[in-house]
């Protein structure tokens, strides 16, 4: 078997662009006698990749009594790869630390948690807050991880793909962060973490970052006298200085989490295992917690995502939503933009909870509209389970999961909608060289997505980075969808040259990074065209006084907005629900106005040419898509900045994207409500020309694949 190879946007294998097609397959769980039997299945529904874990609780019951297969045939892990290999499938070994998998422990051993107490995560006040919640760094879980990694190592490294066996991929450990962040927020054991010591992990950190006491002290309003006395931040605050302290921390503690990585990747390389090294973020929100991770691990590393919509009854939603699209759009293109093949690592292959049910019509609208965002390449988490070994379970002793292949090996409908999504796959084999049609550009300033940990919800700094991320979704991403728009993100820090057709869609908050003002001046002057909303940002990244951007345009002051009921009118739209962030005092000078509040008559939107033939259209408006007055509106300001929509659609309810590849076309109808609905639609093609794509009748929670011509 060749090794897989990887870019930004596609996976290959013997350099053609490949979907990963994969499937996770727990050799501890399904009966050995079934494994073969159960591969060819996985092949017969596309599958070209197996993913399984490797739980340390299992192989390691007892500290330093090691199990294999010799002595029990669920944990036969050289056979399963034998297996797997002799079915013509690659494997994604995944050995840990951790699983989750629903075992106990998170798949650690009960005696790693239970007698070692000093290893696990603290809260703010010190105290361990769940029992197999360990923290990353402490020295005394690498030392057992070592040992773990020493002895399952060689086995993953003698059955790589270089060396003749399937494992094309190795993950370390498992959505982290996860086992911090969902059972007691960050972690802060003093021991790992280094408080109080001159050579600690967290004082050499702030002297890295800022250089000199006296510069920490101006940045925290504080009189230490060294770094080692520095001491965790206290909880959240809507001050300054608060927000800065509880900034430095959550950087920090991303920084642990790439360090920690770095040791696990070094375990792997010591041993031999040289595969690409593979990890899952959690969810889409905690995609951009490893920006470090890939920075540390480099073009080795591909990260993907999990991409669940329906895990039990405490979740948003019991099928795919216009809601679930979205997010999943943002996750991959986030991804794409990070450097990776648009990956989702865990894509609902069933639940861990039996009710509400994942029934295989929902389930495959879910994979065809991932897969009409840009996904590239999915592992189903689980495509087949059976019984926990006794005492491994914590939902039951059966990992039944509702997987498309039953505990005993019995065929459900769940595998039809599998293998129907492999069908379709296999009929377009040149999906992982296509491109998405797109006719405007939205800007994601990845660190807005992380400052859930350090950016109070009330305050002064409003909007905060927090409310505008939440807003790029709600607001101008599904208005657009509902309008045909279709977007091409963009990383605010590497900001593309402009193009004539393509504006550029610009959710600011009170603080943005100079580097990235900076970055949208320069392409203002560039000829560039943006549509910014719903303020100009007046602080920097530490909060400090910034308004690069604001300099830049001449914006005038503004006056404040009053709480009476006001009536916003944008781009020709009256009326429009939704919140004006400011009132402008005069416009800046050359600028035309664009919209008013109509009580006041004052200025909430307007237009400028700048320097370089650029244009900025400045909105100061922000809202919750809910009225076909924002997809007017937002239509309206997109094309006076050039954009020429790629799809004319009849129905606002039926979302669209159209890929290409030369003369190839393939159209996504996504319909992800529970009643029928019909569109007409007509396509822009790349190179101009106008053509019909017929009407079309959508069933209920239902994507359409259709070819055009």
């Amino acid at each position: 078997m060749d090794p897989i190879r990887h870019t930004a946007t596609a996976y290959l294998i013997n350099g053609v662009p490949t979907y990963l097609n994969s499937g996770e397959f727990h050799y501890f769980r399904v009966p050995k006698a079934d494994w073969r039997r159960r591969m060819r299945l996985f092949k017969e529904a596309g599958g070209n990749v197996l993913a399984t874990y490797v739980p340390w609780l299992l192989h390691e019951p007892e500290e330093g009594q090691f199990v294999w297969g010799e002595t029990a045939d669920h944990l036969d892990l050289d056979g399963f790869l034998q297996a797997a290999l002799a079915e013509g499938l690659y494997v994604i070994a995944r050995p840990g630390p951790y699983q989750y998998s629903e075992l106990v422990y998170d798949g650690l051993p009960g005696w790693l948690c239970e007698n070692y107490p000093a290893l696990r995560a603290h809260n703010r006040q010190g105290k361990s807050f769940r029992t197999s919640s360990v923290s990353y760094v402490h020295p005394l879980f690498w030392e057992k991880v070592r040992r773990w990694f020493d002895r399952v190592c060689p086995i993953l490294a003698k059955h790589t793909v270089t060396n003749g066996g399937p494992i094309a991929f190795t993950q370390i450990d498992n959505e982290m962060g996860g086992v911090h962040e969902w059972h007691g927020g960050l972690d802060y054991n003093a021991e790992a973490m280094g408080f109080g010591r001159p050579d600690g992990r967290f004082p050499r950190w702030l002297h890295a970052r800022h250089r000199e006491i006296a510069v920490l002290n101006a940045h925290y309003g504080t009189r230490y006298t060294s770094f080692a006395e520095v001491e965790p931040p206290p909880a959240c605050g809507s001050g300054v200085t608060a927000i800065r302290r509880n900034q430095d921390y959550f950087h920090f503690y991303l920084g642990t989490i790439a360090e920690y990585a770095r040791f696990l990747a070094d375990q792997f390389r010591v041993h031999g295992i040289d595969t690409p090294i593979v990890h899952n973020s959690g969810n889409p929100g905690m995609n951009a917690y490893f920006l470090e991770t890939a920075a540390e691990l480099g073009e080795t590393f591909v990260l993907g995502s999990d991409h669940y919509y329906n895990l039990g009854q405490n979740w948003s939603q019991n099928h795919p939503t216009p809601q679930y699209a979205a997010q999943s759009l943002i996750s991959l293109e986030e991804l794409r933009l990070m450097g990776f093949p648009p990956t989702v690592f865990e894509l609902p292959g069933g639940s861990c909870s039996n009710w509400p049910p994942i029934l295989p019509s929902d389930a495959l609208a879910c994979y065809l509209t991932n897969l009409a965002f840009g996904m590239r390449g999915h592992n189903y988490y689980i495509f087949t389970g059976g019984p926990n070994p006794p005492g491994a379970g914590t939902t039951s002793d059966l990992y039944d999961y509702d997987a498309g292949i039953g505990p005993a090996g019995e065929i459900r409908p769940l595998y039809a909608a599998q293998k129907e999504f492999g069908q379709i796959l296999a009929a377009h084999p040149w999906l992982p060289t296509a491109f998405r049609q797109c006719d405007f550009r939205l800007a994601l300033d990845l660190e807005y997505s992380r400052t859930d940990h350090y950016w109070p919800a009330g305050g002064d700094l409003n909007p905060s980075p927090k409310h505008a991320w939440d807003l790029l979704r709600v607001g101008p991403l599904t208005t657009a969808l509902c309008a045909g728009l279709s977007p091409e993100m963009v990383r605010l820090d590497a900001l593309p040259p402009p193009t004539e057709a393509m504006p550029l869609l610009v959710i600011a908050a009170a603080s943005m990074a100079a580097g990235k003002q900076q970055a949208l001046v320069q392409f203002l002057k560039a000829g560039g065209k943006a549509l910014i909303l719903p303020v100009l940002p007046w602080l920097d990244e530490a909060l400090r006084p910034c308004t690069i951007l604001a300099d830049f345009l001449r914006a005038p002051p503004t006056v404040p907005v009053p709480k009476s009921y006001l009536r916003p009118t944008v781009g020709g739209v009256v009326n429009i629900r939704g919140e004006v962030t400011a009132l402008w005092e005069k416009l800046p000078p050359g600028a035309e106005p664009g919209g008013v509040e109509e009580h006041s008559g004052r200025p909430i939107a307007w237009s400028l040419k700048t320097a370089g033939g650029g244009e900025v259209v400045m909105l100061s408006f922000k809202w919750v898509h809910s009225m076909r007055e924002h997809e007017r509106m937002l239509k309206a300001l997109l094309m006076r900045l050039g954009c020429r929509p790629v799809i004319q659609g009849s129905n606002p309810n039926v979302w669209a994207t159209l890929w290409t590849a030369g003369d190839k076309r393939l159209l996504f109808l996504l319909n992800l409500f529970t009643d029928r609905q019909e569109t007409k639609v007509r396509l822009t093609l790349a190179d101009g020309r106008t053509i019909p794509a017929g009407s079309h009748a959508v069933a209920p929670v239902t994507v359409s694949v259709v070819e055009i011509p």
